[in-house]
Order: C-alpha cells, then structure tokens, then sequence
C-alpha cells in the first residue's frame, strides 16, 4: 500500500500538487515565445537586437537592445524586460514587473553600464498579452 498523502479526490501524491506550483518547461516556452515576439516588435520599429536572454553575475537580461538611429542623436542601449501571459490570473503582463525585479534590472543596469560607458541606458519593459503588445519606455528609473 502507498502511503504517501494524497489531496482531495483527484488521488495525486501531496508532494506533487503543491500550492503555488508551475510547469516550468511551459513557461519557458510562453516566455520564449513573448520574446521573440518583442524582437520582431522592437526590429520593426527600427531598434537593433545586441543580444538575448544575457547572463551576467547578478541576472540576466532578456533583451539588450539599441535604440532606432536619429540625427543629433547618440543611440541609447536598452534593457528590456520582457512579460508574457495567457490569462487574466495575475493583471497585465507589464503588472508583473514587480518591486523586487524593478531592483533586479537596476543592478543589471548598473552591470551593463561598465560595457557601455558613453552611452545612455534606460529599462523599457514590453507586456506580450494574447494579441497585443504593450511597450514602455523607461518603465524603471
């Protein structure tokens, strides 16, 4: 006989239903998705992608990015944050860019800045909700 606790009526092992649990491989998948989704987006509108899902000591970073060219202008680098959902559980993509990753992606910020001393630098965060996109510019100061 197994003797491992069981929820309710379903009969799943306790261990394996925990509160708050997620599929991780799926996830990953809608977040690459939302990604790549971004690229196009920020490609479209003239931004050049320098690289994706970064990994520095302190994080990593979706998307490092370069602002469109403009006359009189330097191009600013951009971190971007990328959020994906497919339901309406937890608000809008871009409400899931909390206090705690807000300081997250200021010291990832602070980190790419010793890469790109002249340059500006700003956070942007793009919300990827079903259809729609929702880009902010310097959503973290």
């Amino acid at each position: 006989m197994d003797k491992r606790k069981t929820t309710g009526n379903e009969g799943e092992p306790f261990d394996k239903l925990r509160a708050g649990s997620v599929d991780k491989t799926r996830n990953r998948s809608i977040g690459n998705y939302g990604e790549e989704i971004a690229c196009k987006y920020l490609e479209a509108r003239g931004y050049r992608v320098l690289e994706r899902n970064l990994k520095l000591f302190c994080g990593e970073i979706d998307i490092l990015a370069e602002t469109p060219w403009k006359l009189g202008q330097k191009r600013a680098v951009v971190i971007v944050e990328v959020k994906t959902v497919t339901g309406s559980g937890y608000g809008g993509a871009v409400d899931l860019v909390r206090y705690r990753k807000q300081i997250k992606l200021r010291t990832l910020a602070k980190a790419i800045s010793q890469d790109y001393p002249d340059r500006d630098l700003r956070i942007d965060v793009i919300g990827v909700d079903g259809n729609r996109i929702n880009h902010i510019e310097n959503a973290v100061n």
